[in-house]
């Protein structure tokens, strides 16, 4: 599978002869159920578009690339829907950890969903908490721009409140424009390539390892009591045919 293709300075990373730990880059994607943060984070790693996933399923997407030449590893969580409710804001545990965890934060909402974009400056308190004296870089992304006659936030609304948040703003199509949502990560994780590594990009894989333990969902493992049951059944269906003959 070929990722990011077509950049000028972002490209994937070939293996080179000697192995040279690789800077990572950690985004956490956060927003509202169902505004297409999956959808964005998959278009940008491998430029393909599927109109359904698994909705709060929390991946972590990992990719190695170069980043004006030097290899960065790019990991960018995909995180469960946030919803308001009578009490505020409801944010899952999984959520509010990849804000701590990540090196910037990537706010989504759809233009079709207004509730979504009531939701932003409650998660950009959140962001802001979180970091501390150390607040992550953030950009605000307006996706399902293809989707005119179901607007329901107007297109002036996400730049004025991109400015009153301080960050960078776009509008996208997760569905319709691969050049869209590339553009707003490229710019970012540029920006990310330009700082100075944080010490847990530069700890040792264990220790990172150990530290994205909580926030990466593994693969469920097989049921192997279910698989032993089946291999019995196999096993008793040959033993009764042979009996037969």
């Amino acid at each position: 599978m070929r990722l990011i293709q077509n950049m000028t300075t972002i490209a994937e990373c070939t293996a080179p002869e000697y192995s040279v730990p690789s800077r990572v880059i950690k985004i956490a994607v956060i927003g509202g159920s169902g505004v297409g943060k999956t959808a964005l984070v998959v278009r940008f790693l491998t430029r393909r578009f599927i109109g359904d996933y698994e909705r709060n399923a929390g991946n972590l997407y990992s990719r190695e690339v170069q980043v004006d030449g030097d290899p960065v590893t790019i990991q960018v969580q995909d995180t469960p829907g946030a919803e308001m409710t009578g009490d505020g804001i409801s944010l899952p545990d999984h959520a509010a950890c990849s804000i701590q965890w990540a090196d910037a934060v990537v706010l989504v909402y759809s233009v079709t969903d207004r509730g979504s974009f009531d939701l932003i400056e409650n998660l950009h308190q959140l962001v802001v908490r979180a970091g501390g004296a150390g607040i992550p870089p953030v950009i605000l992304l307006a996706n399902k721009a293809d989707l005119l006659h179901l607007r329901r936030v107007d297109s002036q609304q996400g730049p004025l409140l991109a400015g009153t948040l301080g960050c960078s703003f776009y509008e996208v199509s997760a569905s319709e424009d691969y050049n869209q949502v590339h553009g707003a990560f490229h710019r970012l994780c540029c920006q990310l390539a330009k700082q100075p590594p944080s010490l847990a990009s530069c700890s040792a894989s264990a220790t990172t390892e150990k530290r994205r333990s909580p926030l990466i969902p593994r693969p469920k493992s097989p049921n192997m009591q279910d698989l032993k049951r089946r291999f019995k059944q196999v096993l008793s269906a040959k033993v009764r045919t042979v009996t037969s003959v």
